[in-house]
């Protein structure tokens, strides 16, 4: 079962790649934080392939290999899913932007932090250092990594300190942060059209009509014209292709 969790993850994994590839990508926190899921996902992940195998199993089974690995899948993964979410629709929920600077420093700190805690783990583990054990006293022969496991206090701790920045920059950006336009990041999908301000049902009037797919960017005319305009790169789904340069410029 350990294998098999492999091939639907690698399918995950090679759609999150390509999707990023080549894409014209805009390094606002919400991405970075994307990015660094996909990051420890997939270097989390690639160690389960160690864990899966028997015969490489019986050297790391039930030690710091094995929390260093999940961890790094299911929790700090997980982390990086939620802050990305966040960042990307609190425009959506309040009406106001966070603080990007403040963003990017959480990102680098807790990614550098997450790294730093969970990276060296996967060596002690390697050597033999036990999982759950409360003291390794009785064992001289880990004294020698007493200094690894600083060195992961000192990053884990560096890692929590730097999440009250993103509680600062949550609560303050509700009440002062700049405020948001109808459509911060250029995208092409229906809840961005919606107000501002929350209204009953959405949009004030009708449903809007789609004419294409969510993700359906730099389109062209009907007489091969790029509809875009200058400067940007998204159609929204409700705005139908222009027929000619004169409609458009109109």
């Amino acid at each position: 079962t350990t294998l098999l969790i492999a091939i639907p993850s690698a399918v995950k994994a090679f759609n999150w790649i390509t999707t990023l590839w080549k894409g014209n990508l805009q390094m606002n926190t919400g991405m970075l934080w994307s990015i660094g899921f996909v990051s420890t996902f997939i270097t989390g992940g690639l160690t389960g392939i160690i864990l899966g195998d028997s015969t490489l199993d019986i050297n790391v089974h039930d030690t710091y290999f094995v929390i260093a690995h999940f961890h790094l899948v299911m929790g700090i993964s997980a982390l990086y899913g939620f802050f990305a979410g966040v960042y990307h629709w609190f425009p959506k929920m309040y009406g106001r932007m966070m603080n990007k600077n403040l963003g990017y420093i959480h990102f680098w700190v807790t990614i550098v932090g997450a790294y730093g805690v969970f990276f060296p783990m996967h060596f002690i583990g390697l050597a033999g250092l036990p999982r759950r054990y409360y003291t390794n006293t009785a064992f001289p022969y880990f004294d020698d990594l007493a200094d690894t496991n600083v060195l992961i206090t000192v990053f884990a701790i560096m890692a929590a300190t730097v999440q009250l920045v993103f509680v600062y920059n949550f609560i303050h950006s509700m009440f002062y942060g700049k405020k948001a336009t109808q459509n911060p990041w250029n995208s092409n999908t229906l809840e961005w059209t919606t107000p501002v301000e929350p209204v009953h049902g959405n949009w004030p009037g009708e449903i809007p009509s789609v004419y294409r797919w969510s993700y359906d960017y730099s389109k062209m005319n009907e007489d091969g014209t790029d509809y875009v305009i200058p400067g940007q790169d998204f159609i929204p789904q409700n705005v139908p292709l222009q027929k000619n340069e004169e409609e458009l410029n109109h």
